[in-house]
């Protein structure tokens, strides 16, 4: 547990999801190229990582790596895939250490060999962890990902396996990658920009949003329990009044 009087640990989010953005900026203020603000973000994700298991939340979704940033130059893309290679090797102890399970959503299979390998043995190493689930968002758009599901669907009701009058939000759901993980109650995002950028659409719906000039490679422990405090100011009224909750 972590002491920090301003926390309440009866109105934590079950679920954090965050847009890691900034490390381009950030290396750009360093005069570094734009793979060294990657590298320094992965000490945000490592402390990021630490404290949401002190906490207590359940899980922690980062974007990592959207379908859009396939169009960014190869030398950066390749750079990007070898770290994230480096970095899943060199913290699966560490994981198994806190009892963190990694999962992984996103169009996968459009990984590059090595690193989807890699993936899935860390995933399957720390699958016995029941402390906090990391997901990581590789190579996923939440476009894509909604297609691929109203395909789906589409196909098991044109087969007779599903009826129209059986769709609904619950087993739409669980027609998408995340279907086994609730949905995201705090969605953070870092380097002062103010939209998605396709992450999570559907599953953010009821979400509360916190946006930081912070780039992420500055995003430390501190920020993050800024962000669980702001989160617990809020009032969750899902449609209802204020006067409801209270009754």
């Amino acid at each position: 547990m972590i002491e920090d009087k301003r926390i309440d640990y009866t109105k934590l989010p079950q679920h954090v999801a965050i847009i890691m953005d900034g490390n381009g900026r950030w290396a750009k203020k360093q005069g570094e190229h734009r793979i060294v603000g990657h590298q320094n973000g992965v000490k945000s994700v490592r402390e990021c990582t630490e404290t949401a298991a002190e906490l207590g939340i359940k899980y922690l979704t980062l974007y990592a790596f959207s379908t859009e940033n396939w169009s960014r130059p190869k030398e950066e893309i390749d750079a990007l895939m070898e770290l994230l290679v480096q970095t899943i090797v060199a913290e699966t102890p560490t994981l198994n250490k806190n009892n963190i399970r990694l999962q992984a959503i996103g169009n996968l299979k459009s990984l590059p060999g090595n690193c989807y390998n890699q993936l899935n043995e860390a995933i399957d190493e720390t699958s016995k962890n029941n402390g906090l689930t990391l997901v990581l968002a590789l190579s996923y758009s939440a476009k894509w990902e909604i297609i691929e599901a109203v395909k789906t669907i589409a196909a098991a009701t044109r087969d007779e396996k599903l009826q129209i009058s059986e769709i609904n939000e619950k087993l739409f759901d669980n027609y998408l990658t995340t279907k086994d993980i609730p949905h995201p109650e705090l969605l953070i995002r870092t380097s002062g920009e103010f939209r998605i950028s396709n992450f999570l659409l559907w599953q953010i719906a009821y979400a509360e949003l916190y946006f930081t000039e912070t780039l992420w490679p500055d995003f430390n422990r501190a920020c993050f329990l800024d962000a669980i405090v702001d989160y617990q100011t809020r009032e969750r009224r899902f449609g209802m009044t204020s006067e409801q909750l209270i009754s």
